[in-house]
């Protein structure tokens, strides 16, 4: 039996610096949040965490956020949701 995290922290990283130089993901990030396990399952079909005014299907078995509204919206273009480590 395997057990999903029940939160994830989710860091909004702009997608033109991410990975550049020496920085870190986290020290790229511009906004971060704590998102718990709500029991529902997304659209996507994996689970929903949310915390924050973030709201993230999460696959847990590969830590991929694969669907993501910030505020209610959409992500804006040319942020990317990352899975802090």
């Amino acid at each position: 039996m395997t057990t999903e995290p029940q939160r994830f922290r989710i860091l909004l990283v702009p997608e033109h610096i991410e990975g550049r130089g020496g920085a870190s993901v986290e020290d790229s990030a511009v906004r971060s949040a704590v998102v718990e396990a709500t029991g529902e399952t997304g659209a996507s079909g994996y689970p929903r965490y949310a915390g924050d005014g973030i709201v993230a299907d999460i696959d847990p078995s590969t830590r991929t956020v694969e669907a993501v509204l910030v505020d209610g919206a959409e992500l804006d273009y040319g942020l990317n949701a990352r899975i802090a480590s």
